[in-house]
C-alpha cells in the first residue's frame, strides 16, 4: 500500500465480508514478514524473509551517495598524504569521486530532492552537464540500481586498500596522527577538547551515551572512597552531604563482563569494567568527575582522582581512557544497536504479521518502521559480524560481542525504558539536583510532543477503553511481540492510555532515542582517542607512575582509527526525513496520511508539526545559552524512522 487508508477501522467495526478481507491480507502478509534467527545476533528474533517493499528509496540512495563520496574522498587523501605524493591511482581515484558526486547530484536536481543544494553545495547548479544521458528520463527504479552499484563502487574503493598498508602496526600513535586522518573532512570539535575534564563529564549527560548515568545515595560495597579523597576533589563539600542530598552520580559498567578480551592482527586487545563516580558540587549546575575506579574490585582497583599533580596526570588520563572505552562499548552494543535498532524490528515485524494495513495503529506506526529492516540486516551481516568493523575496532571477541548485544536486546523491558520511568528509575529525573542535563531535558519535550500526537490520533478511532480490548488485531500483535517478539514485559494493551503509551514509546524509539545515540557518532566517536571501543594496554594499577605514552598506547592503531571515523562517519551523517514528514516510501512518494481527520486542517498532524517547531525554537534558544549546544534532539535533525 502506498499510503494509509483513507478510512482506517478497527477489525470488530468491519462487516463479516470486510473482516475475511482483512485476514486474507494478514495471512499473506504474514509469508512476507517472518520470524527469523541470525548466527551473529543469537536468540534474537529478527526477519527471517527479506520482503521487497523494504529496500531504500532513491532519496536515501541519493543522501548515501554523497557522504560516501565524501569519506572516500578523505581516504584516498589520507593515503596519498602517507605516500608523499599523489599517484596515478589517486588522481584517478579522485576524479572517479566527482563524477560519482555529479551523478548523484544530477539525480538528486531531477527528483527536486528537498536538501540537494545543502548536500551538494555548488555542483548542483551546473551538474546536469556531462551526466544527462544517465539521469534525464532514466526510470526511478534504473536511478535507484545506478546509485546503489555507485555506493558498492566507492565501498570497494576504500575497502580494497588495506588500511595496514596506509597505516603499518608501527605507526606512531599521536594525537597529531589521529587529527590528521581527517584529510579532507572537517576535523570534530572534540578533537581539542576531549581531554578537558569538564568535556568527560559533559558526554555522560550531553554525549552518544545518556543512558547509564543513575543517581545513588550510598556508595556500592565494591566502590571505595573516603571523605578525604572526595574533599580534595569537590572543595566545600562532603561526600555524606552529598549522597544526602542526592548530588552523587555513578556509571557503572559492570554489564560488560559478558565481554573477552580478543586479538587483532596479532596485539592484545582489552575490555574494561570501570566505575566512575561524578558530582554536582554544592550550589552547581554541570557534574564534575570525582574518581574513577578501573574495575570492579575494589581491592584489586584503587579509586583514581582528578589531580593537578603533574606526576599523576597521566595516570589520571588513562583511568578516563578506560572509562571511554567501556562507554563505547555500552554505547554501540547495549544503547544504540540493541535497544533501538533491535527492539524496532520486533515491532516492526510483529506489525506486520498481525494489523491489517486498514487498521489504524499500523497506519500510524509503520512509516516509523521504514528502513529499519533493510539497514538492520545489512548490520548483521557486516558490521557486527567476524571480519566486520566491531570485531576489528572492539576490545571483545566477535562472539562475545554478539552475545553482549545479544543479551541487551533480551533484557530490554519495554515499558521500564520509557523515558519518564526510565528517568526516574535512574534518579536522573529531578532538574533541581541534576539541572545540566541536555539529553533529558530536550528528549522530554519531544516525548511529550509525540505523546500528544498519539493522544489525538488514538482518540480518532478508539471511542473508549473496550474499543482497545476489543480489538482482536491489536491483541495478537500485543501477544506476538511478547512470545515470538521476546520483548520483556510487553503486556496486553487494555486500555486507551496504555496504548498510547506504547505508540509513545514506539515513535520516540524509532525516531528521537535513534537520533540521540546515532548522530553523536560523527561528531564525537569519529575521533577515536575520544571514544573508542577497545582498549590496547591493560589498566593502570594507580595514578603515579605512569607518562603520556602510556595513555596513548591505550589507543587504536591509526589503521583502526581510520575505519572508526569512516564507519561512524557515515551513520552519523545520514538526516533522511524530517520527524513529523509523513511520505511514503512509494515513488513518487505522496503523502501518507490520507484520512482527513488526521490530516485535515483542524486534525491532529498539523498540531503535532506545529508542536515540532514550536519544540525546535525551544532547543535552538536553549543551545544559544548552553557553553556546548546539544543540536541531537532537535526536531529537524530526527528522522521518523531508523534508516542507518
Amino acid at each position: 500500500m502506498s499510503t494509509a487508508p483513507s478510512n482506517p477501522s478497527l477489525p470488530q467495526n468491519d462487516s463479516p465480508a470486510q473482516q475475511q478481507a482483512r485476514q486474507a491480507q494478514i495471512n499473506k502478509t504474514q509469508g512476507d514478514y517472518t520470524w527469523g534467527d541470525v548466527e551473529s545476533l543469537p536468540e534474537v528474533p529478527v526477519l527471517g524473509s527479506k520482503p521487497l517493499n523494504e529496500l531504500p528509496t532513491l532519496e536515501w540512495w541519493v543522501i548515501l551517495v554523497g557522504i560516501a563520496v565524501q569519506i572516500t574522498r578523505n581516504h584516498v587523501q589520507v593515503k596519498a598524504n602517507q605516500e608523499s605524493e599523489s599517484t596515478v591511482d589517486t588522481l584517478a581515484a579522485i576524479a572517479r569521486c566527482d563524477e560519482i558526486e555529479k551523478i548523484a547530484a544530477a539525480i538528486a536536481k531531477d527528483m527536486g530532492h528537498a536538501h540537494a543544494k545543502s548536500l551538494f553545495g555548488k555542483i548542483i547548479d551546473g551538474v546536469i552537464e556531462g551526466v544527462a544521458d544517465l539521469v534525464q528520463g532514466a526510470e526511478h527504479a534504473s536511478k535507484s540500481d545506478l546509485l546503489q552499484n555507485l555506493a558498492d563502487e566507492l565501498y570497494r574503493m576504500i575497502t580494497d586498500t588495506d588500511v595496514s598498508d596506509i597505516y603499518p602496526k608501527s605507526s606512531a600513535r599521536t594525537l597529531d596522527t589521529y587529527r590528521e586522518l581527517f584529510a579532507t573532512l572537517p576535523t570534530p570539535a572534540i578533537a581539542y577538547t576531549f581531554i578537558e575534564d569538564e568535556m568527560f563529564a559533559r558526554l555522560r549527560v550531553a554525549g552518544p551515551n545518556c543512558m547509564l548515568i543513575t543517581g545513588i545515595d550510598v556508595l556500592p560495597a565494591n566502590f571505595a572512597l573516603t571523605e578525604e579523597q572526595y574533599a580534595s576533589v569537590v572543595n566545600g563539600d562532603t561526600l555524606s552531604a552529598a549522597l544526602a542530598d542526592g548530588r552523587v552520580y555513578m556509571c557503572d559498567y559492570s554489564e560488560l563482563s559478558v565481554l573477552q578480551a580478543g586479538t587483532w592482527d596479532g596485539e592484545a586487545k582489552y575490555c574494561y569494567e570501570p566505575i566512575a563516580l561524578f558530582a554536582v558540587p554544592p550550589g552547581g549546575t554541570s557534574i564534575v568527575p570525582v574518581a574513577i575506579q578501573c574495575g570492579q574490585d575494589s581491592d584489586t582497583y584503587p579509586a583514581m582522582l582528578p589531580t593537578n599533580n603533574a606526576g599523576d596526570r597521566w595516570g589520571w588520563e588513562m583511568a578516563k581512557q578506560v572509562v571511554q572505552v567501556a562507554d563505547g562499548n555500552y554505547h554501540e552494543l547495549f544503547a544504540h544497536l540493541a535497544r533501538t535498532h533491535l527492539v524496532i524490528e520486533a515491532v516492526a515485524i510483529a506489525g506486520h504479521r498481525h494489523l491489517a494495513n486498514i487498521h489504524p495503529v499500523w497506519a500510524l506506526l509503520v512509516p516509523h518502521f521504514e528502513g529499519t529492516l533493510f539497514i538492520n540486516d545489512a548490520a548483521a551481516a557486516s558490521l557486527i559480524a567476524a571480519g566486520g568493523p566491531i570485531d576489528h575496532i572492539f576490545g571483545g571477541t566477535i562472539v562475545s560481542s554478539q552475545q553482549t548485544a545479544a543479551d541487551a536486546r533480551l533484557s530490554f523491558h519495554f515499558y521500564d525504558k520509557m523515558l519518564p520511568a526510565d528517568l526516574a528509575a535512574r534518579s536522573v529525573a529531578d532538574a533541581a539536583k541534576l539541572p545540566d542535563f541536555p539529553y533529558r531535558d530536550d528528549a522530554l519535550l519531544v516525548w511529550d510532543a509525540i505523546h500528544e500526537w498519539a493522544n489525538e490520533y488514538i482518540a480518532l478511532y478508539y471511542a473508549d477503553d473496550a474499543a482497545v480490548t476489543g480489538d482482536t488485531e491489536l491483541a495478537a500483535w500485543a501477544a506476538s511481540l511478547a512470545a515470538s517478539g521476546k520483548l520483556k514485559g510487553f503486556d496486553a494493551i487494555t486500555t486507551r492510555a496504555q496504548l498510547i503509551n506504547v505508540c509513545t514509546m514506539v515513535m520516540f524509539t524509532a525516531s528521537a532515542q535513534h537520533a540521540a545515540v546515532n548522530f553523536p557518532q560523527k561528531d564525537v566517536m569519529s575521533f577515536a582517542p575520544a571514544v573508542t571501543g577497545g582498549g590496547w594496554a591493560p589498566v593502570p594499577s594507580e595514578t603515579s607512575g605512569n607518562d603520556k605514552s602510556d595513555w596513548l598506547a591505550m589507543m587504536p592503531p591509526p589503521s583502526l582509527a581510520l575505519e572508526q571515523l569512516e564507519v561512524l562517519w557515515l551513520l552519523g551523517s545520514i538526516h533522511y526525513r524530517a520527524l513529523g514528514d509523513y511520505r511514503s516510501s512509494e515513488f513518487p512518494y505522496p503523502d501518507w496520511f490520507t484520512d482527513p481527520k488526521v490530516a485535515g486542517a483542524e486534525g491532529p498532524l498539523p498540531r503535532f508539526q506545529a508542536a515540532l517547531k514550536s519544540v525546535e525554537d525551544q532547543i535552538v534558544a536553549r543551545n544559544a545559552n548552553r557553553l556546548r549546544p546539544y543540536p541531537y534532539l532537535q526536531p529537524s535533525q530526527i528522522p521518523t524512522s531508523i534508516n542507518i
